[in-house]
């Protein structure tokens, strides 16, 4: 574990700066910067990426939540990936202050009355900086391997609204009874509740039709990969959405994230959005989602190489953000 003083261990569990998701450090005016730290690497590397960001003024650490790397069905996977839920437990006992996540948690996986407890408890565990990301599921192959069912996108969609109902029930009902499709709960609790009232909900969604209608009806929080031209009309979208079922835009945080190149030439041949390649063009990329009113960027690790280097890039990356 990362030595942690008392203080600062009770800051973050008294909801002093950075604790809680109301809280922010105010890196860029009304946005919040936090890291993304690979889970296909050692716990030591992650522990020591998070414990750095939470030291120097980084709002959150969020984990993804994969077993293997996505790639087709029969094709060998070498790259070992640590579990999300495990992940977020022990970062959260580990490392004060800031808010810790899942980015997301894919619904077919686990029941969602399982999320809902573990979620509680992490809420717990960190005193109050949990936000629950939840998703609908799609990596094919780890569904393979595992004999995981993955049905039709329609059929995945219902399944992915019935859970975010279990969820909301769960974490903030005292008593649920749920009877649906595809899950049903007669007489659910789930306690403790999470210290936070309500445990904020995350859905990782981009599809424009369907899934940001879903995100308008159910999210506090809504996260997608993008570059700010896309990003906002995605959020232009979503807004629409929430016209649409009588809910304030403003209701639903907007995050957003893309890879990002602190010093070198930007890779030619990535599928993920990217950005960066000198201290302007990340400038610029930054000043661009702030424009478009993000409410936290988020920086995944995977370009920003590795040990005391990778912390350099954290280290520049947040000196350019903290110039606005």
């Amino acid at each position: 574990m990362i030595p942690v003083s008392p203080s600062t261990r009770m800051a973050g569990i008294l909801g002093e700066p950075g604790a809680g998701p109301g809280v922010r450090s105010g890196m860029v005016a009304g946005m919040r910067l936090s890291i993304w730290p690979t889970a296909a690497q050692p716990y030591a590397d992650i522990l020591e990426v998070a414990a750095h960001a939470a030291a120097t003024g980084w709002d959150g650490v969020w984990i993804a939540d994969h077993f293997m790397a996505n790639k087709p069905v029969g094709e060998p996977v070498d790259l070992p990936v640590l579990e999300a839920g495990s992940l977020v437990a022990a970062l959260g006992a580990a490392v004060p202050r800031v808010r810790i996540g899942t980015l997301v948690y894919g619904n077919t996986y686990r029941h969602p009355a399982v999320v809902a407890n573990m979620a509680a408890t992490v809420d717990h565990i960190t005193g109050g900086r949990f936000v629950l990301g939840v998703g609908a599921g799609w990596q094919v192959n780890e569904h393979a391997q595992y004999g995981i069912g993955l049905p039709p996108v329609s059929e995945l969609l219902d399944r992915f609204v019935e859970a975010l109902q279990v969820l909301r029930g769960l974490l903030r009902t005292p008593v649920t009874t749920f009877h649906g499709e595809h899950y049903r709960l007669t007489d659910a609790t789930c306690d403790p509740k999470p210290v936070q009232d309500p445990l904020p909900i995350l859905i990782g969604a981009k599809g424009e039709k369907r899934m940001l209608k879903v995100v308008a009806e159910y999210a506090d929080e809504w996260n997608t990969w993008g570059l700010p031209e896309l990003i906002a009309h995605k959020s232009r979208v979503l807004d629409e959405h929430c016209a649409t079922v009588g809910r304030d835009p403003g209701a639903v945080k907007r995050t957003a994230q893309a890879l990002v190149v602190v010093d070198g030439p930007v890779p030619a041949d990535l599928t993920a959005p990217v950005y960066g390649g000198s201290r302007a063009a990340i400038a610029a990329a930054v000043e661009g989602y702030r424009e478009l009113g993000l409410d936290e960027l988020i920086i995944p690790d995977g370009l920003l190489g590795k040990g005391a280097a990778k912390l350099k890039a954290l280290d520049t990356i947040r000196s350019i953000v903290t110039t606005f």
